[in-house]
């Protein structure tokens, strides 16, 4: 049974590790949405992570030593984390299933629309106005845009629509290539051709405030962006969630022997 009981937290103490990636998922999903000025997921993530590590400790210590309410309390505490660890996969992965790029003809970029994302999202950066004037203002001081015009490589219109941006610098540093507006550099561009094909085509302008941070192009490359770093970010918590309901199954195992080896004190 104490042989058993060993194996056990040696087992438990792999869910310590399988908390470790929870953590960093968060930690990152902090640091990267700072640099695109957007806070949709900045530290429940990183939280989250941090309890199922002390649940996890505590399911350690009480398999080791054989201490039923510690090993009561993993049992009842990673139950719930776990829960709630499936229920914001199921979130995230409901939110960001649509996405807003298309392809563009001619383009090595995609260009991007809301309507192509989920109602939740697109309420992230439509519903409330000031949201949207903090991250427009986040992104005016940023180098999104600035990168851009100090890459060199931007010789004619030709390598620039051959280049690869990011859903960001693709919305908010160029008009949408469905305005027809013709290509001077990374961030200037003559008149449309097309002005009524699209409504951010009279938002777009040459200041380097302005660009096409009021547009809907915009907004929906900011989502792009989320989006991407949501699905990177899920495949590290689809790994240690199954990792970690395989544990809590084993924690189980652990609580019986438990009871049978305070039973057998008992009646010796």
């Amino acid at each position: 049974m104490a042989v058993s009981n060993n194996i056990t937290a040696c087992v438990t103490l792999l869910a310590l590790i399988c908390a470790v990636p929870v953590i960093a998922s968060g930690v990152w999903f902090a640091s990267a949405q700072g640099d695109e000025c957007a806070r949709l997921a900045r530290w429940p993530v990183a939280i989250l992570g941090g309890l199922l590590l002390l649940a996890a400790l505590a399911g350690f210590v009480g398999a080791y030593w054989n201490r039923r309410r510690l090993l009561a309390f993993y049992l009842f505490a990673m139950a719930a984390l776990i829960v709630l660890l499936i229920a914001l996969l199921v979130f995230a992965f409901a939110v960001t299933r649509g996405s807003g790029a298309y392809p563009v003809l001619g383009r090595a970029y995609d260009d991007y629309r809301l309507d192509g994302f989920s109602m939740w999202l697109r309420g992230y950066v439509s519903d409330d106005p000031g949201r949207w004037e903090k991250i427009r203002a986040c992104l005016a001081v940023s180098d999104t845009c600035k990168k851009l015009q100090r890459q060199a490589a931007f010789v004619n219109a030709e390598q620039f629509y051959q280049s690869h941006l990011s859903p960001l610098q693709s919305g908010c540093c160029k008009p949408p290539s469905v305005c027809g507006f013709t290509y001077v550099s990374p961030m200037e561009w003559t008149g449309p051709a097309r002005p009524a094909a699209d409504p951010d085509c009279a938002l777009w302008s040459n200041h380097p405030g302005q660009l096409c941070y009021d547009c809907e192009s915009c907004k929906a490359g900011l989502l792009e962006a989320l989006r991407d770093q949501w699905h990177k970010a899920n495949i590290a918590l689809v790994v240690a969630t199954v990792c970690l309901v395989f544990l809590y199954l084993v924690g189980c195992s652990a609580y019986k022997n438990a009871q049978a080896a305070s039973f057998f004190r008992h009646y010796k």
